[in-house]
């Protein structure tokens, strides 16, 4: 039996808003609830360290590149252009230096100049990799404007 004839039959329909509310009220209790582990891990006491200073000065050596590729080694300029002609360069720096007999290895300080092609700074790293010298560093200004 249809009493209400000539109206249509609505469709059932879901209403969101007590849903919303509930993903709100469960999104504040996370946001409360939550740690922040970041600030905890800032708080920490860092150890002192009663050392003193190293009495002895590793050796260095100090390999000049200019911006046309030019090297020096020690501030003696050489022609070698190549990593192993270099090499041979550094092993007879670090010889001079008394290397040779048993010391630890040198130091290798890259002085390159700013405009340096980046192939003449990697022909030196290349060049103290062939030597067997593992400690190499750079060279910097400090506080330099531009």
């Amino acid at each position: 039996m249809n009493f209400r004839k000539g109206k249509g039959r609505e469709d059932p329909e879901i209403n969101l808003i007590p849903f919303i509310d509930v993903l709100l009220v469960i999104l504040i209790f996370l946001m409360v609830t939550t740690t922040y582990s970041k600030f905890t891990a800032l708080q920490i006491t860092l150890p002192t360290a009663d050392a003193e200073k190293a009495m002895e000065q590793p050796a260095e050596i100090n390999v000049g590149v200019d911006a046309q590729g030019h090297y020096a080694v020690d501030n003696n300029s050489i022609a070698a252009r190549d990593p192993n002609a270099l090499a041979e360069e550094l092993k007879t720096a670090a010889n001079g230096k008394g290397q040779g007999q048993g010391k630890a290895d040198p130091v290798i300080i890259i002085n390159a100049d700013a405009t340096a092609a980046h192939q003449s700074v990697i022909n030196v790293l290349e060049a103290a990799r062939i030597a067997g010298f593992d400690k190499v560093t750079f060279a910097a200004q400090a506080g330099g404007k531009k």
